[in-house]
Protein backbone atom coordinates (compact mmCIF):
# COMPACT_ATOMS: atom_id res chain seq x y z
CA UNK A 1 0.00 0.00 0.00
CA UNK A 2 2.04 3.18 -1.49
CA UNK A 3 1.90 5.94 1.64
CA UNK A 4 -0.80 3.97 3.60
CA UNK A 5 -1.06 4.42 7.38
CA UNK A 6 -2.50 1.31 8.59
CA UNK A 7 -3.53 0.79 11.89
CA UNK A 8 -4.14 5.41 12.41
CA UNK A 9 -7.57 6.30 11.84
CA UNK A 10 -8.70 8.84 9.23
CA UNK A 11 -9.71 12.27 10.19
CA UNK A 12 -13.51 12.64 10.80
CA UNK A 13 -15.68 14.96 9.20
CA UNK A 14 -16.99 18.23 10.94
CA UNK A 15 -20.85 18.33 11.20
CA UNK A 16 -20.45 22.02 10.17
CA UNK A 17 -18.15 23.36 7.61
CA UNK A 18 -15.32 26.24 9.08
CA UNK A 19 -15.87 29.50 7.04
CA UNK A 20 -13.54 31.10 5.42
CA UNK A 21 -13.31 33.98 7.59
CA UNK A 22 -12.24 31.31 10.48
CA UNK A 23 -9.25 30.09 8.87
CA UNK A 24 -5.87 31.41 9.69
CA UNK A 25 -4.41 31.24 6.37
CA UNK A 26 -2.75 33.75 4.86
CA UNK A 27 -3.43 32.88 1.43
CA UNK A 28 -5.92 33.42 -1.06
CA UNK A 29 -9.46 31.72 0.18
CA UNK A 30 -12.79 31.43 -1.54
CA UNK A 31 -16.22 29.28 -0.87
CA UNK A 32 -14.38 26.07 -2.16
CA UNK A 33 -10.95 26.24 0.12
CA UNK A 34 -12.85 26.68 3.27
CA UNK A 35 -14.57 23.17 2.54
CA UNK A 36 -12.91 20.13 4.02
CA UNK A 37 -11.12 17.90 1.39
CA UNK A 38 -8.14 15.77 0.31
CA UNK A 39 -5.34 19.08 -0.10
CA UNK A 40 -2.73 16.29 0.07
CA UNK A 41 0.95 16.48 -1.19
CA UNK A 42 3.07 13.41 -2.68
CA UNK A 43 6.90 14.32 -2.66
CA UNK A 44 9.48 11.76 -4.46
CA UNK A 45 13.11 12.42 -4.12
CA UNK A 46 16.25 10.90 -4.81
CA UNK A 47 17.90 11.59 -1.49
CA UNK A 48 17.72 9.52 1.62
CA UNK A 49 16.14 11.90 4.06
CA UNK A 50 16.91 10.53 7.92
CA UNK A 51 13.73 9.34 9.67
CA UNK A 52 13.53 12.13 12.16
CA UNK A 53 13.87 14.83 10.04
CA UNK A 54 11.49 13.05 7.25
CA UNK A 55 9.05 13.26 10.05
CA UNK A 56 9.74 17.00 10.35
CA UNK A 57 9.30 17.41 6.44
CA UNK A 58 6.38 16.09 6.71
CA UNK A 59 4.64 17.91 9.25
CA UNK A 60 6.32 21.03 7.98
CA UNK A 61 4.77 20.15 4.53
CA UNK A 62 1.16 19.59 6.30
CA UNK A 63 1.45 23.38 7.63
CA UNK A 64 2.68 24.82 4.21
CA UNK A 65 -0.19 23.07 2.53
CA UNK A 66 -2.91 24.00 4.95
CA UNK A 67 -1.55 27.58 5.33
CA UNK A 68 -1.50 28.45 1.23
CA UNK A 69 -4.80 26.31 0.56
CA UNK A 70 -6.51 27.65 3.52
CA UNK A 71 -7.78 24.39 3.99
CA UNK A 72 -8.00 22.77 7.63
CA UNK A 73 -4.47 20.62 8.26
CA UNK A 74 -6.89 17.75 9.76
CA UNK A 75 -7.48 17.24 6.40
CA UNK A 76 -3.94 17.23 5.33
CA UNK A 77 -2.28 14.18 3.52
CA UNK A 78 1.30 14.22 3.34
CA UNK A 79 3.79 10.91 1.90
CA UNK A 80 7.87 11.28 0.77
CA UNK A 81 8.70 8.83 -0.96
CA UNK A 82 12.54 9.13 -0.30
CA UNK A 83 15.94 7.60 -1.59
CA UNK A 84 14.95 7.39 -5.58
CA UNK A 85 18.71 7.26 -5.75
CA UNK A 86 19.17 4.59 -8.82
CA UNK A 87 15.45 5.73 -10.48
CA UNK A 88 15.50 9.56 -10.59
CA UNK A 89 17.26 11.92 -12.40
CA UNK A 90 16.18 15.73 -12.98
CA UNK A 91 17.30 17.41 -16.30
CA UNK A 92 20.14 14.35 -17.16
CA UNK A 93 21.63 14.61 -13.85
CA UNK A 94 21.26 12.18 -10.29
CA UNK A 95 22.41 15.38 -8.10
CA UNK A 96 19.33 15.90 -5.94
CA UNK A 97 16.23 16.42 -7.20
CA UNK A 98 12.63 16.09 -6.36
CA UNK A 99 9.11 15.89 -7.92
CA UNK A 100 5.95 16.88 -6.13
CA UNK A 101 1.82 16.53 -7.12
CA UNK A 102 -0.01 18.61 -4.99
CA UNK A 103 -3.52 17.67 -4.79
CA UNK A 104 -6.85 19.66 -3.70
CA UNK A 105 -11.02 20.31 -4.08
CA UNK A 106 -10.32 23.76 -5.01
CA UNK A 107 -8.13 26.51 -3.52
CA UNK A 108 -5.59 25.69 -6.31
CA UNK A 109 -4.94 29.10 -8.08
CA UNK A 110 -1.87 31.12 -9.13
CA UNK A 111 -1.74 32.64 -5.79
CA UNK A 112 -1.60 30.06 -3.26
CA UNK A 113 0.55 27.62 -5.81
CA UNK A 114 3.29 29.72 -5.99
CA UNK A 115 3.04 30.36 -1.97
CA UNK A 116 3.09 26.83 -1.30
CA UNK A 117 6.07 26.10 -4.39
CA UNK A 118 7.99 28.75 -2.78
CA UNK A 119 7.49 27.05 0.57
CA UNK A 120 7.95 23.82 -0.67
CA UNK A 121 11.37 25.21 -2.39
CA UNK A 122 12.49 26.59 0.78
CA UNK A 123 11.77 23.01 2.92
CA UNK A 124 13.47 20.95 0.12
CA UNK A 125 16.70 23.23 0.55
CA UNK A 126 17.10 23.42 3.99
CA UNK A 127 16.18 19.34 4.32
CA UNK A 128 17.34 17.61 1.24
CA UNK A 129 19.73 20.33 -0.42
CA UNK A 130 17.77 20.16 -3.29
CA UNK A 131 18.19 23.47 -5.41
CA UNK A 132 15.25 25.16 -6.18
CA UNK A 133 15.76 25.08 -10.24
CA UNK A 134 15.95 21.23 -9.32
CA UNK A 135 12.43 20.43 -8.19
CA UNK A 136 8.33 20.23 -9.68
CA UNK A 137 5.51 20.53 -8.41
CA UNK A 138 2.38 20.45 -10.17
CA UNK A 139 -1.24 21.02 -8.80
CA UNK A 140 -4.28 19.59 -9.64
CA UNK A 141 -7.90 20.74 -8.57
CA UNK A 142 -9.96 17.71 -8.09
CA UNK A 143 -13.48 17.49 -8.74
CA UNK A 144 -15.63 16.75 -5.39
CA UNK A 145 -16.98 14.00 -7.38
CA UNK A 146 -13.48 12.36 -8.08
CA UNK A 147 -12.66 12.40 -4.28
CA UNK A 148 -12.83 9.31 -2.14
CA UNK A 149 -13.11 9.66 1.78
CA UNK A 150 -14.63 7.41 4.52
CA UNK A 151 -16.70 5.25 2.13
CA UNK A 152 -18.41 8.16 -0.25
CA UNK A 153 -17.03 11.10 -2.39
CA UNK A 154 -17.00 14.63 -0.74
CA UNK A 155 -19.72 14.95 -3.54
CA UNK A 156 -22.23 13.30 -1.44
Amino acid sequence: MLCGARGHSAPTMPTTMPSAASSSASCEEGPLSALPGDPSIILNTNVTIPPGEKRALAKALSAAVASCLGKPESYVAVCINDGNADGMIFGGSDEPCALACVYSLGAINKTNNEKLSAEVARLLQETCDVAPNRYYVNFFDVPRENCGYNGKTFAS
